[in-house]
């Protein structure tokens, strides 16, 4: 059977996916207490790069004091060069697109992470969660670094040779932040107005784009993920995502990606409206202005297909976590051989990260399991 995310797909700029098929970005804290990226990780990103078109490699932080989990992938200085060069090269033999994910963790920076530094943010308001620490209120010095931050780790990702760059702007990561009513609560220019909230992460885009223009090829992809919603209140609404897009798309943003649980999530706020699902509603937004990457929940090829409906790409996880050759399987007919529950009692069948196998096992319900 023809399947429609097995086909090729070109973006404006002229970069080839072999497929519609992209590898989520995925933490797995398995790099060095440095951020250098590990023997593990190169193997975890070999055995999954030959199906999909593309892999987004898991968000790696742009500055030391950003990091809001522990060992994650470091883009903060030249000296992590090497290892970067050795994943894209590992995951571009396959024969996928490699892209890197790059954030900065703003208030949900931990201390414990970051050399006991407290964290940063568009406001001094705490996120709500339990750890979560007060943060410092960047000044705008500080803003205007953090711009340059990103623009360097973009650099170093082209020197690296990765073939894109994503911008993590989704769950509730700095750039988000600015865009947050909640996080964001600023009188000058970078807060306040919608437009003003906005400005953040449209300099960021200005600053990348600026690199990639000087440095890189004419198909380098820049690639923005986002959150639509927030539960907070105040908090980011449809409305205000909207305007996001629309000023992401004036930046010549090469792609947006979705960050939902389900490829046909209802609202996280107010009236769950389940008729018109968030997804849909974003793509009848976007009306083909950008390339939107679709993702949540896909395990099968039905899902995929369906996922298509309202994105151009589809976003797969956890599924290749538990079924590393799941495109390979459908490709050749075998999807009634996918694997779609880990077997616990067999952790080197899924060349896993120690760290990402014992989170897997200690999180509740967080992975579907079996144990022979």
């Amino acid at each position: 059977m023809t399947y429609t995310f097995l086909q090729p797909f070109t973006f404006k700029n002229g970069s080839t996916l072999k497929n519609r098929i992209l590898m989520a970005p995925m933490t797995t804290s398995s790099s060095t207490p440095e951020g250098d990226v590990t023997e593990e990780e190169l193997i975890y990103y070999l055995v999954r790069s030959s199906g999909p078109g593309a892999v987004i490699t898991a968000c790696a932080y742009i500055a030391s004091e950003g990091q809001a989990f522990p060992n994650g992938m470091s883009v903060a200085k030249d000296t992590h060069i090497d290892g970067l060069k050795k994943l894209a090269q590992t995951i571009k033999m396959q024969g996928a697109k490699a892209i890197l994910q790059i954030y900065h963790g703003g208030r949900m920076s931990q201390r414990e992470y970051n050399g006991g530094r407290q964290p940063i943010s568009p406001s001094s308001i705490r996120a709500e969660r339990k750890w979560a620490d007060t943060p410092k209120e960047l000044t705008e010095a500080g803003i205007h670094i953090l711009i340059s931050q990103f623009g360097s780790a973009v650099k170093r990702a082209i020197d690296a040779g990765f073939d894109g760059v994503e911008l993590h702007g989704a769950n509730t990561y700095l750039l988000q932040q600015f865009v947050s009513p909640h996080s964001n609560q600023r009188q000058d220019d970078w807060g306040g107005t919608l437009y003003n909230r906005l400005r953040f992460p449209v300099e960021v885009v200005k600053q990348c784009q600026s690199i990639i223009k000087e440095h890189a090829s004419d198909d380098f992809l820049l690639g923005y993920r986002f959150s639509p919603e927030e539960i907070e209140t105040p908090g980011i609404r449809l409305e205000d995502t909207y305007a996001l897009i629309d000023a992401l798309i004036a930046e010549h943003i090469d792609y947006l990606h979705l960050s939902v649980s389900y490829y046909y999530q209802p609202s996280l706020v107010g009236f769950r409206e389940y008729k018109i699902q968030i997804p849909q509603q974003i793509s009848q937004h976007i009306a083909g202005r950008v390339t939107l990457v679709g993702v949540g929940a896909i395990k099968t090829s039905k899902d995929a297909e369906k996922a298509l409906l309202y994105s151009d790409l589809v976003s797969v996880g956890k599924q290749l976590i538990i079924e590393p050759k799941w495109v390979q399987k459908i490709e050749d007919n075998k999807e009634n051989t996918l694997n779609t529950v880990l077997n616990i009692s067999k952790p080197f069948d899924y060349y896993l990260p120690e760290n990402l196998w014992k989170t897997i096992k200690h999180v509740p319900n967080w992975f579907p399991i079996k144990e022979e």
